[in-house]
C-alpha cells in the first residue's frame, strides 16, 4: 500500500461511521481484491478495523485509533490524496514538498510497527517513467494544474502527429491524468471526451467560461474508459506465430493488444494475435525479426515485406568503382 492512499484510506475511515468496500475502492481508484488486501494489511499491523455485513452493516474502525490526521493542514491533506503518483510526477505538479510535509507528519505519529522491520518507505520506491524517455517539452502539469483547478474552459493549440500543423480546440477539462510516465489533460471537446499529451499543447489559455462537462462524469470514469478504448478499438487484427523466447518481450511491448492462443502452441512458437490501430503500426514488429512470423492479414505481410526490403535497400553495400 502507498503512503498517500493509506492516508486517503485512514481519513475515509476516520471521518465515516460506515463505509462499503465498494465506496473504498470507488474513493481510491483500485480494484475490489486490493481494498480487502489493503484492510487485512491494516488489521495485521494492530488496527482495529472491523467490516459487518447487512444493509446497515461497513467497514468501521474504533475512534482515535489511527494517526492524528487533525495536524495536517487543508493544503496537505489535499496534496496527500493525489493517488498513485511517485516523488517526480509530484514535482512536476509542483506538489512534492507539501506532500512530503504531510507524510513527515503521519511517520512522526506513534506507530504499531514491528520495530525489527524496516520501514515500508525505506525498502520500497515506485518510479512510474518507462525506460529511456526522453525529456518532455510542451506545457508542464504544475503550469496548467492552476487553470483546471478554476474550472474554467481552455482554449489549446494541439501538435497532433496526424495533422501538418496545429490544431485550435476550446475543450472543457476534467482533470490531468498521469499514464507510464506521461502526463495528459483530459478534456471534452465538442463535448466528446478526448486525451490530449501535456507535451503536443503548444500554447493555452483560459476562456472566462465555467467548464461543462458531462453530468455524472468524472476525471477517473473518463480517463478510464478512454483507456479502456485505446487499447481494445483497433482496424487490422495480425495473425502471428511468436518465438518462445521473444513471446514474454512480445507481451510486454504490447501488452492487452496481444493476445495469446493457448490451443496453438508448437516447437516453432506461440500462436498469437495482435491488434494494431492503423496497417502502418505493424512496423513495430521489424525488431523482432524472423523471431515472429505473420500469417496474415495479406496486407499486413505485404507492408512488412516492403518496410524490410526498403531497409535493406538503405543498408546495401554501396557499390564500388
Amino acid at each position: 500500500m502507498t503512503p498517500d492512499r493509506f492516508f486517503t484510506l485512514m481519513l475515509l475511515l476516520g471521518s465515516r461511521d460506515a463505509v462499503t468496500t465498494q465506496e473504498l475502492a470507488s474513493a481510491l481508484g483500485v480494484s475490489l481484491r486490493t481494498v480487502t488486501r489493503d484492510l487485512n494489511w491494516l488489521r495485521d499491523a494492530g488496527l482495529p478495523v472491523t467490516a459487518h455485513r447487512g444493509r446497515l452493516g461497513g467497514v468501521t474502525m474504533l475512534p482515535g485509533s489511527g494517526p492524528d490526521l487533525t495536524r495536517l493542514t487543508p493544503g496537505e491533506r489535499d496534496h496527500l490524496s493525489l493517488t498513485g503518483l511517485d516523488e517526480k510526477q509530484r514535482a512536476e505538479l509542483d506538489a512534492s514538498v507539501e506532500s512530503r510535509r504531510a507524510l513527515a507528519k503521519i511517520a512522526a505519529a506513534p506507530s504499531r510497527r514491528v520495530h525489527e522491520l524496516l520501514p515500508l518507505a525505506d525498502v520500497v520506491h515506485a518510479d512510474s517513467r518507462p525506460w529511456s524517455q526522453a525529456r518532455a517539452s510542451g506545457v508542464t502539469p504544475a503550469s496548467l494544474i492552476g487553470a483546471v483547478r478554476r474550472g474554467r474552459r481552455l482554449r489549446i493549440a494541439y501538435d497532433s502527429p496526424r495533422e501538418s500543423g496545429p490544431r485550435d480546440l476550446v475543450v472543457d477539462p476534467y482533470g490531468l491524468f498521469a499514464k507510464a510516465g506521461t502526463w495528459y489533460l483530459v478534456a471534452d471537446c465538442a463535448r466528446v471526451p478526448r486525451m490530449y499529451r501535456l507535451e503536443r499543447i503548444t500554447t493555452w489559455r483560459e476562456i472566462d467560461r465555467p467548464r461543462r462537462i458531462r453530468e455524472s462524469q468524472t476525471l477517473a470514469t473518463v480517463a478510464a474508459a478512454l483507456v479502456d478504448q485505446w487499447e481494445h478499438d483497433h482496424a487490422i487484427e495480425v495473425s502471428a506465430t511468436v518465438d518462445h523466447t521473444q513471446i514474454d518481450r512480445a507481451q510486454r511491448i504490447f501488452g492487452r493488444r496481444l493476445v495469446r492462443d493457448d490451443h496453438e502452441e508448437s516447437a516453432t512458437g506461440r500462436k498469437v494475435t495482435i491488434r494494431f490501430l492503423r496497417l502502418e503500426d505493424v512496423r513495430a514488429l521489424l525488431p523482432f525479426g524472423s523471431a515472429v512470423t505473420v500469417h496474415g492479414p495479406t496486407e499486413a505481410r505485404a507492408h512488412l515485406r516492403d518496410l524490410a526490403t526498403g531497409l535493406a535497400h538503405h543498408y546495401a553495400p554501396s557499390p564500388t568503382s
